[in-house]
């Protein structure tokens, strides 16, 4: 018996909405003497197939309960289940075992020391983008990339793949600036004063940034406590034809989705490998429609890259691999030692980013130098000015007000300026004895800005009082933690007591 040309009668369960959150893994629920479930065979983490009564499917993991909430006719879905099955509550769904994904066998080989080759790459990834993949599995495919790291060849096709896989951007520009910073320093913001400064200038810098993978803030977390960031298509390009330029979240204008798959993984294990880190970055800026890039890799030895050696190595790979799809690229190494600006989360981040903007004398001057460096690389590599003359060129734009000008504007076009929150909780760390900084552990730095709550709780972070070399008197401040809850400031407080070395003391 058919209900229709999509489902059969015999597989058939009631959706039921859980209002279960599971960020984009796709869950289903059933109990353990569901028909469903005893007629195929199905058990807990069953990969399962989940069909509409209009044709569309997905893939599930499948976890069994034994409660009476859930009837044995009925299907729980998670909030990402419920929302690419786009189905109403009680209508019918039809579950059967998930088909083989073929190209799980090819991460298998390369579990074993094989590599892949470009049609294993579009397969993983063509899986992976489609919804095909557990996150078990995706979980695998990051851990044996890290294990045996990718080679340039599988790098270029990982890229080609990711890029593939989703939507790619042509401007009416001969020249299109980017830039990325390959992160691992907090409170690195320059993006948004980059922007400004290059557009300001008549260059054409349609600027799309990720959310924070294993940082406290990502550019778009940070730049939409000042102006809307999920931008699609459409909204993208009418603001780049206005102001020539935006900074908008990738992730809501389908570039290499898969990316943003693989980012969700990478999160959860704070993994952040060499070659998915090029793939990632140059598939975004080929995606973008990029064709001139400046990449700034802090070096640090608690920043991503920890030495200089290991800087030129990774921005040589960047750049090979760049220049196997027509990207010219300059690489830019710049100090990691300590986090940049004073605040570390997305609104405070943005208050460092206005006052720079602003011209305002307190601003800190160590993001602005930053911004105006990476800006004027960019205007040389438009070759604006001749090699050496965009410094001043940068700084004019930023002084003269005609970058803060340009950044309202782009507010404005991309759905109007915001002025971001603050938290309504601040407790100050202080010294424990006298002397000087002498070293800041920028990985415990973030560690203690997401436990205040960012980069979720907009306001949440850290504000930092001293740098580096700096002489302190016993009792004064150091950093003063935000945050938006009690439990997420006790807990941020109770992990910087038992780390007193984030920042170290010597006399």
């Amino acid at each position: 018996m058919s209900t229709g040309n999509h489902i059969e009668a015999h597989n058939l369960l009631k959706s039921k909405r859980l209002s279960l959150y599971t960020q984009d893994e796709v869950i289903v629920l059933m109990r353990t003497d569901c028909p469903v479930c005893i007629s195929e065979g199905l058990t807990s983490r069953s990969r399962v197939r989940l069909t509409s009564v209009s044709g569309r499917e997905i893939l599930a993991t499948l976890y069994q309960v034994e409660n009476d909430w859930l009837t044995t006719g009925e299907a729980g879905l998670s909030e990402a289940a419920w929302a690419k099955l786009g189905v109403d509550d009680g209508t019918f769904i039809s579950v059967s075992h998930a088909p083989t994904v073929g190209s799980l066998a090819d991460i298998r080989r390369r579990i074993y020391g094989g590599r892949l080759d470009e049609p294993a790459f579009q397969g993983i990834i063509g899986d992976i983008a489609a919804g095909h993949y557990a996150d078990i599995h995706l979980a695998t495919f990051i851990a044996t990339c890290s294990a045996l790291p990718l080679d340039i060849e599988e790098i270029c096709h990982l890229t080609k793949a990711m890029v593939g896989a989703g939507e790619r951007l042509s401007w009416d520009a001969p020249m299109i600036l980017d830039k990325h910073c390959v992160g691992g320093l907090p409170g690195n913001r320059t993006t948004p004063i980059v922007v400004a400064i290059v557009a300001s200038l008549g260059f054409t810098m349609p600027k799309t940034s990720s959310r924070a993978i294993t940082s406290p803030a990502g550019t778009a977390d940070t730049m939409e406590t000042l102006a809307p960031v999920d931008l699609d298509i459409d909204q993208m390009r009418r603001v780049v034809e206005e102001q020539g330029a935006c900074i908008a979240w990738g992730g809501a204008v389908n570039l290499s989705p898969a990316d943003d798959i693989l980012i969700r993984i990478e999160r959860a294990l704070d993994i952040d490998t060499e070659g998915q880190l090029i793939a990632s970055v140059l598939s975004k800026k080929i995606a973008a429609g990029a064709t001139h890039v400046v990449l700034d890799l802090p070096v640090g030895l608690t920043a991503k890259v920890r030495s200089l050696d290991k800087a030129k190595i990774l921005g040589e790979h960047l750049s090979a691999v760049a220049a196997n799809f027509g990207l010219e690229t300059r690489c830019v190494f710049t100090d990691g030692s300590q986090p940049v600006g004073r605040g570390i989360g997305p609104a405070l981040e943005a208050h460092d980013i206005l006052s720079v903007l602003q011209n305002n004398p307190d601003a800190p001057q160590d993001l602005r130098k930053r911004a105006i460096l990476i800006a004027a690389q960019a205007l040389e590599l438009a070759n604006h000015v001749d090699d050496g003359g965009g410094l001043a060129a940068a700084e004019a734009a930023l002084v003269d007000g005609r970058a803060w000008n340009k950044f309202q504007a782009i507010c404005e076009a991309q759905g109007g300026m915001r002025t971001p929150p603050v938290a309504p909780l601040t407790c100050p760390l202080l010294a424990q004895s006298s002397g000087k900084i002498s070293s800041i552990d920028n990985r415990k730095l973030s560690r203690l800005a997401k436990l205040a709550g960012a980069p979720r709780q907009k306001a949440a972070g850290i504000v930092m009082q001293v740098r580096l070399g700096e002489r302190v008197t016993n009792g004064q401040p150091l950093l003063t933690v935000h945050a938006e809850a009690k439990g997420a400031l006790d807990y941020a407080l109770e992990y910087a007591a038992a780390n007193p070395d984030i920042l170290k003391i010597e006399e």
